[in-house]
């Protein structure tokens, strides 16, 4: 894995990012007699344990060998959403005729413009992960340096030994790369060096069609690129709903994205500056002719350079493996974040950290698996989900009752021109009891905040029913849902006790 720490391109707001989260002038402290928590890898996970674990008064060392703030501020969802953001404006000002936009299709639209700003927004962004606020705020020793095992309760840093009590493995995992033939020669980006372009490619190829490769597809799209998506499934984000998946397949085809779906790539060369990708789809030949490709097809776990053979500590090629406390094979070290979770999101990562704090340095028991856990995919319209799908139920023997009311049913919907959704729920079936949720519409991530408190708290359906919402809002689907199930508690048989009822107060 190279490491840089001059982040490209060479500006002003890049400088006050890397002075933020790599200080060139870093100057390592003085290692402690021991330490309660040493800290491996300043990402989510190692800044939400360390900054925790000092906040209760433990006496913390925090290594990152790279920049701190690992993947989200620097490579991921820091520069994805304001990437996102950008994009998200020009479509709106260019497709707006009905709100009365007069020529939105003739707007001018300045790339390096949108980039620039994004860089800015993240250098400013860096200050809450900045080594010096760590340091002088936080009181936690700060080392800038590779940290590797030299024993099962020491590690080494830039030539010091730290002795530590419990340590943190949080280095996250990094972008990985098919093993396409031609793929290496021809070059590609990731979301490593993605956000480092300042000028829009004229064609651009994804290959994968999962969170990553779907929202910049349609960020892309939408700024102006001829965008071609490649998958070798048969449809986009194949882990969700398959209804829901179509209703975004439908956005990108108006939106121009031409999808490869169901091929698989033979091989990619080069022709001068153009990059051609073979594709193969039932015996037949697709070739697809691009300037730029960004593969986002997984993760790799940063596994290399930390000496875990010299602490005990049990890997494969998944990452590190911890039981459900999050303990690894050393009783002395936790893991949390990418590094030995399935479900890599910044917000497991921070709810992995605060179960790491609790059970590393005070003995707690709390388990992994019994976190809840809700994802957003931020494409528009955006799809977001927590707890079981209906086959995930169906597979644990749960007999299910599933709930679905179309955006189009919702007044602020139709009066925002987001109609284009849906909000669905899945009932353990004879009870209010929610065993998950989906919902599909623009701001599908903000909606699906009251499920995930719900079914964490064990509240069901009929708790959100009995809550007013705003009127009108598009969260009022949810409440919408919460009526669809008291309906189907309106038996023929209740129905009729209750007309009589009625009939006989008459008299």
């Amino acid at each position: 894995m190279t490491l840089i720490t001059n982040v490209l391109p060479d500006d002003t707001h890049n400088q006050n990012l890397v002075a933020n989260v790599h200080p060139l002038d870093w100057v390592n402290p003085e290692p402690a007699a021991c330490y309660n928590l040493v800290v491996i890898g300043g990402g989510t996970a190692g800044l939400i344990s360390a900054a925790g674990a000092a906040g209760l008064g433990g006496k913390v060392a925090l290594i990152e060998r790279h920049l701190l703030g690992g993947d989200c501020l620097n490579v991921g969802c820091v520069p994805s959403k304001g990437v996102i953001s950008a994009s998200r404006a020009v479509h709106h000002a260019r497709n707006s005729a009905e709100f009365g936009v007069v020529d939105g299709q003739t707007l001018g639209f300045d790339f390096a413009t949108a980039m620039e700003r994004m860089r800015r927004l993240r250098a400013d962004i860096s200050r809450h992960d900045s080594a010096r606020r760590f340091r002088d705020e936080l009181g936690i020793d700060v080392f800038i340096g590779q940290g590797s095992f030299n024993g099962p309760d020491s590690v080494l840093v830039a030539g010091k030994t730290l002795r530590f009590k419990k340590a943190a493995l949080c280095t996250g995992a990094r972008a990985a790369a098919p093993p396409i033939p031609g793929l290496e020669e021809a070059g590609y980006l990731t979301n490593e060096t993605l956000f480092s372009l300042t000028k829009l490619p004229p064609r651009l190829a994804v290959i994968g069609a999962g969170p990553i490769g779907c929202e910049m597809a349609q960020s892309f799209a939408r700024f102006g690129s001829r965008v071609t998506l490649i998958e070798l499934g048969t449809h986009i984000l194949g882990r969700e709903d398959a209804d829901a998946a179509e209703i975004l397949h439908g956005a990108f085809v108006r939106e121009g994205i031409d999808l490869q779906l169901g091929v698989k790539i033979v091989g990619v060369e080069t022709s001068g500056r153009e990059k051609i990708l073979h594709l193969e789809r039932d015996g037949k030949r697709i070739d697809v002719t691009a300037d730029v490709i960004l593969v986002g097809v997984g993760r790799t776990p940063n596994l290399d350079g930390l000496g875990l053979d010299q602490a005990g500590i049990k890997f494969d090629r998944t990452g590190v493996l911890v039981n459900d406390n999050l303990q690894t094979s050393n009783p002395n070290v936790y893991a949390a974040g990418d590094i030995c979770f399935t479900f890599k999101f910044t917000h497991t990562a921070d709810a992995l950290a605060r179960i790491l704090i609790a059970n590393a340095l005070f003995m707690g028991r709390q388990k992994a698996s019994a976190l809840t856990i809700p994802w957003c995919t931020y494409t528009d319209p955006e799809i977001a989900h927590v707890g079981m799908y209906e086959a995930d139920a169906a597979a644990k023997g749960f007999e299910v009752t599933t709930l679905t009311v179309p955006l189009s049913d919702i007044d602020r919907a139709v009066l925002d021109g987001e109609t284009e959704g849906f909000a669905r729920v899945h009932l353990r079936k004879g009870t209010d009891k929610i065993l998950g949720a989906t919902i599909v519409a623009r701001h599908a991530g903000e909606m699906i905040n009251e499920f995930s408190l719900a079914i964490t708290n064990g509240l069901g359906i009929s708790a959100i029913g009995r809550t007013i919402h705003p009127y009108p809002t598009q969260a009022e689907v949810i409440k919408r849902l919460a009526d669809a199930y008291n309906r189907t508690r309106l038996t023929p048989f209740v129905k009729n006790m209750l007309a009589g009822w009625l009939k006989w107060q008459r008299r």
